[in-house]
């Protein structure tokens, strides 16, 4: 495979959700039914955490970090069942080892797709976490609040 979605959820924004040179991970694997009768299915490839992903060094061209940005979400809201939700006391921690795990099964010369909404926590507190700098940032969706920021694996990254 050549893509690892690291966090893919219910695969939303995919214009292939089965594309094949992707593989799929998730912590949660579960279906829902959300306030508009809509049916949600997070449905991964492998069950994996991002923080600590079970892939070796190196395997991946492209890697899709789409973590869950809610620290505050009612335990049966359809946010937290739609986008997952960070851990109040580790989500800084949590991210952190997210950024790290992701360059680590980047190839060098490829490219993370880091996406990022700041309704609870700012993109600019987010990239704090990683060292890395960032190639592209554009921000959309209402009011600007999501983020989708591109970075390029250096060839000397660890």
């Amino acid at each position: 495979m050549q893509i690892l979605d690291m966090a893919c959820g219910s695969r939303m924004f995919w214009i292939d959700k089965s594309d094949p040179r992707a593989v799929f991970a998730d912590i949660r694997a579960e279906t829902h039914v959300l306030c508009d009768s809509r049916a949600l299915h997070i449905s991964p490839d492998v069950l994996a955490d991002f923080r600590a992903l079970p892939f070796a060094d190196c395997s991946f061209s492209q890697v899709v970090f789409d973590p869950p940005h809610l620290i505050r979400a009612g335990e049966r809201s359809w946010m937290r069942k739609k986008y997952g939700v960070l851990n109040k006391e580790t989500w800084r921690d949590d991210i952190r080892a997210g950024f790290t795990e992701a360059f680590r099964v980047l190839r060098p010369h490829g490219t993370l797709i880091f996406k990022w909404n700041e309704t609870q926590i700012p993109a600019s507190q987010i990239l704090t976490l990683t060292d890395q700098k960032p190639t592209v940032w554009q921000r959309t969706g209402k009011s600007d609040k999501t983020h989708w920021i591109i970075f390029l694996k250096d060839r000397n990254h660890d």
